[in-house]
């Protein structure tokens, strides 16, 4: 038998993979979390599938009950919201269902921030702007971040951010980005990216505090920072190679 992780998308119901829902359609349980996971996926299970709802246990339970449905025959789906690869606490399972013997396989999702750029109508790159991303949080109680990656020294590259479980912190994010982006930098925040209930603010980088906070946005949500969001206002912008003459002409040379 075998566990899949399965990126559940950031938040509606329709955006899982295709992949992810047939292999969930044939999963005799189902561990998700409550919080985080849309209920109507839930759906696209067998009707007599076992639902275990992870938002409050422990690591060991939820091993447990895994260890439980794969001696019983079962597949198990492990449902984990937007994409398995950022965020997810996987890793930890992983090891313990390896140290088992239990086999597992990770489906991938749509990430939160590819979500919430598609809600903002935004390319995150743009020739002559910005041609990277980075994507990262803060330290929390929780979790801090190691040596190399304290958020001002990422800054100093001033390439684009996209900044994950970070919302509550927009004060200290403020001053930490500030030297490096400028107060007049455009920012863009969603929360709730792709739910009935998403929300979109943009602001220029020193109202970032005071703009969350009016629109009460603390959580759930993913903050970039970076002139793509307004690439029209920057200099050097320019058009893709995609669509200009000199590649035009060298595929009617080449072909």
């Amino acid at each position: 038998m075998t566990v899949y992780v399965i990126g559940a998308g950031p938040g509606a119901p329709d955006l899982i993979t295709l992949r992810g829902a047939e292999i969930l359609g044939r999963c005799q349980t189902c561990l998700y979390a409550g919080s985080l996971v849309p209920a109507e996926l839930l759906d696209r299970c067998p009707p007599d599938a076992v639902l275990i709802d992870t938002a409050r246990m422990p690591l060991a339970e939820i091993i447990s009950h895994i260890v439980a449905a794969d001696a019983a025959g079962h597949h198990v789906a492990r449902l984990h919201s937007g994409d398995p690869s950022l965020y997810s606490a996987m890793t930890e399972q992983r090891r313990e269902l390896a140290a088992r013997g239990i086999p597992v396989e990770v489906v991938p999702g749509v990430p939160a921030f590819a979500a919430a750029a598609a809600a903002l109508d935004c390319e995150l790159t743009a020739p002559g702007v910005g041609q990277s991303l980075l994507i990262t949080r803060v330290s929390t109680l929780s979790t801090d971040m190691p040596p190399g990656e304290e958020l001002d020294r990422l800054a100093a590259s001033g390439v684009t951010l996209a900044l994950h479980l970070a919302a509550h912190r927009a004060t200290e994010l403020t001053a930490i980005l500030s030297p490096h982006y400028g107060a007049q930098c455009p920012t863009a925040t969603v929360a709730f990216a792709s739910r009935p209930d998403q929300q979109i603010v943009r602001c220029r980088l020193a109202d970032l505090p005071v703009t969350l906070a009016d629109a009460g946005i603390r959580r759930t949500a993913v903050i970039f920072v970076g002139r793509v969001l307004d690439p029209s206002a920057h200099p050097a912008v320019s058009d893709s190679y995609l669509y200009s003459e000199a590649r035009m002409t060298k595929l009617r040379r080449d072909g």
